[in-house]
């Protein structure tokens, strides 16, 4: 019988509208020239691709809840939906989406789903709806909570706490909180790190929840100066569509263009920014050398 848990996601969507009206009247009463605030197509744009992953994800639940209820029938583990049990379980999801995270950042054809959360040069609480609408390629990353005897509504539970948890964290108006929040947390200042592009700042700070296991694995950055929010080669459109899918365009571009099967799956499975190795120009050949003049005859 599957737990008996809320739909946390559901639960929340009016908070989230009430904190959206309350950063932006603050922007108004409160300007800050230095943050990027909200501008109406960008903030709609953002609110249209969130609306469209609602449904998307419905479609990509069904080979997913099935995937996961076989694993989950096959194996003999069965971890239990108590009290204490669900701190444990929203623990090791965090850990895991940290990895999903990270290797939607470094695995080029995963990017392609990601990339539509950091489309946006903007920084504020609607950038936290710019979510994708191919999300099938998160899935394999939390089977080995499902091997170890995790319902799938139990995991489906802690996946949505955590992406509530993290729409406070996009935003200009909180600066840095107290030490040891920084330190443990994922916090504002940390994801605004997250979503800069500026060469320093990239591909850091993946943590969910917690911020414990960019500092364990190396990827953690502190902010210093004033991130510059979007993507390296920013897109110049509010097309739903196109913002959904310019990356999957861009690699079929590369892999037609390619000259090899080699390069072909780098322009996939490399990182975002991966090139092939330039082609070593050959050397020049030796020049012959020239024939001796015959000595002419007086």
């Amino acid at each position: 019988m599957p737990p008996n848990l809320p739909d946390v996601v559901l639960w929340s969507i009016p908070a989230f509208v009430l904190l959206t009206v309350l950063e932006m009247v603050s922007y108004r009463l409160h300007p800050d020239e230095d943050a990027t605030g909200y501008t109406a197509k960008d903030a709609a744009t953002s609110v249209t691709m969130g609306l469209g992953s609602l449904a998307f994800d419905l479609l990509w639940k069904i080979p997913i809840v099935a995937i996961y209820t076989a694993v989950y029938e096959l194996t003999p583990a069965r971890i239990p939906v108590l009290w204490w049990t669900i701190p444990l379980m929203l623990l090791a999801q965090d850990f895991f989406y940290y990895w999903s995270h990270r290797g939607h950042h470094v695995i080029r054809i995963l990017w392609a789903c990601h990339v539509v959360h950091h489309s946006s040069r903007k920084f504020n609480l609607t950038t936290a709806l710019r979510q994708p609408w191919t999300s099938l390629t998160v899935w394999p990353f939390y089977l080995p909570l499902i091997a170890c005897g995790v319902h799938p509504a139990a995991l489906a539970f802690c996946s949505s706490a955590n992406l509530v948890y993290q729409f406070w964290v996009h935003t200009e108006r909180i600066d840095k909180l107290p030490r040891p929040f920084e330190y443990v947390l994922n916090t504002p200042s940390h994801h605004r790190v997250h979503h800069a592009s500026q060469g320093g700042y990239l591909d850091r700070n993946f943590g969910g929840i917690l911020i414990i296991w960019d500092r364990l694995f190396r990827s953690f950055v502190a902010e210093t100066e004033r991130p510059v929010f979007g993507l390296t080669k920013n897109i110049e459109t509010y097309n739903p569509l196109r913002v959904a899918t310019h990356e999957y365009a861009a690699i079929a571009r590369d892999v037609r263009a390619a000259s090899s099967w080699r390069e072909r799956a780098g322009r996939v499975f490399r990182g975002p920014g991966w090139q092939p190795a330039a082609e070593p120009s050959p050397s020049p050949s030796p020049s012959p050398s020239p024939e001796p003049r015959p000595e002419r005859v007086a």
